[in-house]
């Protein structure tokens, strides 16, 4: 059936929303793709909804070609499987909680682990069901506190989550790869500009842990990239290196007067020393302890990586309340020395290295010390890559400078390993007549995410400007003049339909040629033909709508072409 624009609900807006921020959401509402229902929920129109669905059918096609099956899973989970996983509690205010007329307790799904686990236990009892590639594409919910960006970010959202069950570890490095390989045509399939990084795994627990990630100005997540090599990573996941630190006789610990310095930069006034010398301790706490992170002064801590780090244990900055009672914490002041593993576990960024050696805190106030060398004066509890890696860091595989972007994630895949299995413990029987319990692998794309990303990094000034793969439309048949124009636009489209072609026809009546070009640049098919004033000769024009180029040829060597 030819798409005609006269018969569909269909509204462009030539002025950008008010809330509006990034590219996609500015064009998917002006476009008539999607419509904002409340915050963070989203309405998908006619348009909007052909383009989710050819993404969802690339993902289907490209998952059942992995020998993935496909099911359905409820969406209004119940309280408990969430409770044996601990994730009814990691999850805190992200989750939608709810409660039945009779007091059960319920949430609207963020991800299905617990319930694909519970699946394949009840479904799997022997090494011979296994191993097994479960999909679906699902609508998720989370509570975000500040959805944004229209598509990218919200509340409700469709995400394709699948799951692999194997009896033993060689099983799931080969789930993984295959996953691996799928996304990869996948995201190509699709016109994706992607890169695959390394990533930490965070709540989600497992070993393995890999991003795929469209580069866009939009993009929340920063990544790094080699110029040199191929070593790519959510800065999250950036190893330090430290070069190894030479042994010298160290001078003893001088404590220094140092009034009204308790920040970094006012200390390394003071001394006359770059912030670098410096270590700069920050009390944060986890799970309500408080703990300290050492860094070099010059150095900034990235919270959001220390708490993927540490989850699922929620870390917090301290207050001003925290340092009650506690008079060995001198507030601005707090030093490692004699405090580190007693008074507070301490975490310290690799460069804080043993031998090396630092003026910080002195635990008095308007006092720091200088020549507080690691492994002589404190203790490092546990190294952590903590700090917000800057352009110009070295490489960990070959030491060249890194250059750092800013992409959306658009997939992420884990091996989770037994973390779920052994919460439900998932066993089969095995070769040897013996329980082997199961190990898993996560893989997730977002899918609704996919046509913001899409959007982000094809639109140009005029509008979207769809892959063929995923637009809702092949050909946009323009008629661009009186009643015989539009009467042959639609014999055109007939055409074109006849050809296997998809098409959306602008026959709209008393609309303006100038407003129908406009409105074919918003929406963003690959293709525009232009029946025009030269049509009753034969002849139609044809736009690329990518690169602009512009054709006039006969309409039999349009047809021929297109229908190709």
């Amino acid at each position: 059936m030819v798409q005609r624009m006269s018969r569909m609900m269909l509204k462009t807006l030539r002025d950008d929303p008010a809330d509006a921020e990034t590219a996609s959401h500015k064009l998917l509402v002006r476009a008539g793709y999607v419509r904002r229902s409340a915050a963070g929920i989203w309405t998908w129109l006619p348009l909007g909804k052909k383009v989710l669905e050819n993404v969802s059918r690339v993902v289907r096609e490209e998952m059942d070609a992995i020998g993935g099956q496909e099911v359905l899973l409820p969406a209004l989970l119940p309280k408990e499987p969430y409770e044996t996983s601990g994730r009814w509690e990691e999850y805190g205010e992200l989750l939608f909680r709810l409660k039945d007329r009779k007091g059960g307790e319920y949430l609207l799904g963020p991800t299905h682990e617990e319930i694909f686990t519970q699946v394949v236990k009840d479904q799997c009892s022997s090494y011979k069901d296994l191993p097994v590639i479960l999909y679906q594409i699902q609508t998720k919910y989370r509570d975000e506190a500040r959805p944004r960006s229209g598509v990218l970010r919200g509340r409700e959202f469709q995400m394709k989550d699948s799951y692999s069950f194997d009896t033993d570890d060689e099983g799931l490095s080969e789930s993984y790869r295959l996953h691996r390989e799928a996304y990869t045509r996948i995201f190509e399939r699709l016109g994706f500009d992607y890169r695959i990084v390394s990533a930490v795994s965070g709540a989600m627990g497992g070993s393995a842990s890999e991003e795929f990630l469209a580069p866009a100005a939009a993009g929340e997540d920063t990544f790094v990239d080699c110029p040199a090599c191929d070593y790519a990573a959510n800065t999250e996941a950036v190893t330090t290196v430290v070069a190894p630190v030479a042994p010298v006789e160290h001078l003893p610990v001088e404590e220094l007067d140092t009034p009204d310095t308790p920040t970094i930069e006012t200390l390394a006034a003071h001394l006359d020393v770059p912030a670098s010398a410096t270590l700069k301790n920050l009390l944060v706490k986890v799970d309500g302890v408080i703990t300290a992170v050492g860094v070099p002064g010059d150095r900034e801590v990235d919270l959001g990586k220390l708490g993927e780090h540490l989850a699922p244990a929620v870390v917090e900055l301290v207050t001003a309340d925290d340092f009650a009672g506690r008079p060995e914490l001198v507030r601005g002041y707090v030093g490692p020395q004699g405090l580190a593993g007693e008074a507070f576990e301490y975490i310290a960024d690799p460069r804080v290295a043993s031998g090396t050696s630092w003026v910080t805190g002195a635990n008095k106030e308007g006092k720091h010390a200088r020549n507080v060398v690691c492994g002589r004066d404190f203790e490092v509890d546990r190294y952590l890559d903590v700090v917000v890696v800057e352009p110009g860091d070295p490489c960990p595989k070959c030491g060249t400078g890194l250059e750092i972007g800013r992409a959306i994630e658009i997939g992420h895949i884990f091996q989770l390993g037994r973390k779920y299995a052994d919460a439900f413990e998932l066993d089969v029987l095995g070769r040897e007549g013996k329980p082997v319990r199961v190990t898993m692998g996560s893989y997730g794309i977002g899918v609704s995410r996919a046509v913001a990303a899409l959007a982000e990094q094809t639109a140009d000034d005029q509008g979207l400007c769809w892959p063929r793969e995923v637009a809702p439309a092949d050909v946009h048949v323009v008629a661009a003049g009186k009643a015989r124009q539009t009467e042959m636009a639609l014999e055109v489209a007939e055409k074109l339909q006849a050809l296997g072609v998809r098409v959306l026809v602008d026959d709209r009546a008393g609309v303006s040629p100038g407003v129908k070009f406009t409105d074919a640049e918003l929406i963003g098919v690959p293709t525009i033909l232009v029946v025009g004033r030269r049509a009753a000769e034969g002849v139609v024009e044809l736009k690329d709508r990518r690169t602009g180029e512009r054709e006039q040829l006969p309409l039999d060597d349009a047809l021929a072409r297109l229908g190709r």
